[in-house]
């Protein structure tokens, strides 16, 4: 035995070196503890770190079963339990489907048909009062015709009134308004009295 064995198994006796466990899982991850038992501690191996084992139920690689129920601590290891093989399986019991007859395809294609006429003998009843309403606007776009044209034939009989013209030589005086003529002026009120002098 070499020096470095020798000291590292004396550590190891002591307490000052820990030599962890590893195990793998079904999926080929390297898991490592001080010991497989209940409340270890449980580490992911990679390359960089090690990660705690999330929670969760993990299958091993011999075929137990490892239960985590918080972050990174063994709960529970325990041997899978196999079904009998005279219970069938689940994918058998899935796979019964049953088919309808005709006669409950007869019976869905009649309450389908039935479906259809009502739905059918609603949209005729919907469609007749649109065609009321259709009939209605007309004869009111027709009226509102009329009368424009009856407006314009009177406007044309009248005479002409003489057009307006601008005459910006009037002297029409502008009047002002005084609605506070006590209150001091603010810098807008003097910037807008010099520009109504100008």
């Amino acid at each position: 035995m070499k020096s470095t064995d020798a000291i590292s198994a004396i550590r190891t006796l002591l307490g000052m070196e820990v030599k962890l466990a590893t195990m793998k899982l079904e999926n080929g991850t390297v898991l490592e503890a001080e010991s497989f038992e209940k409340d270890y501690e449980v580490f992911i191996v990679t390359e960089d770190e090690k990660v705690a084992l999330p929670v969760g139920e993990y299958t091993m690689e011999d075929g137990k079963m490892l239960i985590v129920t918080e972050e990174g601590i063994i709960s529970e290891i325990k041997e899978v339990e196999e079904a009998p093989a005279d219970a069938p399986a689940e994918e058998e019991v899935e796979a019964e489907v049953q088919y309808a007859t005709k006669e409950e395809l007869a019976e869905i294609k009649a309450m389908v048909e039935e479906i259809y006429a009502a739905i059918k003998k609603a949209e005729m009843s919907e469609e007749e009062p649109v065609q009321e309403e259709l009939s209605a606007t007309i004869e009111e776009e027709v009226l509102a015709e009329t009368a424009a044209a009856q407006v314009e034939a009177q406007l044309s009989q009248e005479p002409a009134a003489a057009p307006l013209k601008h005459s910006p030589e009037s002297n029409a005086q502008r009047q002002m308004f005084k609605l506070s003529p006590n209150r001091n002026l603010s810098t807008r009120d003097k910037v807008l009295q010099k520009i109504s002098n100008l």
